[in-house]
């Protein structure tokens, strides 16, 4: 039977709407200097010619194919496109590296290949205990890419690889505001290998 208007379901889907706005305005509140720093740093990057590599698993996955899209197709007005690309978007490959190597190698192993010093690797992962996700953010700080994390619960592992991390219920709200700080000309960015900004 379909729930009635007034019933304890309507109100467990407000309830759910009021914690994930009060959850990103305390997140946004506390972290809203470095994560400028965040975007500034990126766009700098890409202003610059850099690319964007983003990947995750599952969910992440579609995460960061939505998150290459951003910057590759703006779908607001007057925003400049960057280069980007998902590193889930190939499953030959994918699972090629599966097989012959190893799962966990995924993300790196393209890293290594395609990933350039000053590029950016963006790396999405729910509990921040992605192993590829976590080899990748590793491989791109070894070869000078800037890094970045958002990550769930308390970051996980990725919170350590990565030079900026971000709560993963509020990286879509930072991709966005990462993409709309480049767009406009203004510089987005994270820092090269080097020490992680605390979040």
């Amino acid at each position: 039977m379909a729930p009635q208007p007034g019933t304890a379901f309507q109100e467990a889907v407000m309830r759910k709407c009021r914690e994930s706005a009060e959850m990103k305005a305390r997140f946004f509140e506390a972290n809203a200097g470095t994560l400028e720093q965040v975007c500034r740093r990126m766009a700098d990057a890409l202003s610059a010619g850099r690319q964007l590599f983003v990947m995750g698993n599952g969910g992440s996955a579609c995460d960061a194919l939505h998150a290459a899209v951003e910057f590759v197709h703006p779908i607001l007005e007057k925003r400049r496109a960057f280069p980007a690309r998902a590193l889930t978007c190939d499953p030959a490959l994918l699972t090629a590296i599966g097989n012959d190597s190893d799962f966990s190698q995924t993300f790196a192993e393209q890293l290594r290949l395609f990933g350039r010093a000053g590029d950016v690797a963006l790396g999405i992962s729910t509990s921040g205990m992605s192993a590829n996700v976590n080899y990748g953010l590793e491989a791109a700080r070894e070869i000078g890419m800037l890094t970045v994390a958002f990550a769930g619960k308390d970051g996980g592992r990725s919170k350590d690889v990565d030079s900026g991390s971000a709560h993963d219920a509020a990286a879509r709200d930072v991709g966005h505001g990462a993409c709309d700080v480049g767009g406009r000309g203004r510089h987005l960015g994270i820092g090269v290998g080097g020490r992680g900004l605390p979040l």
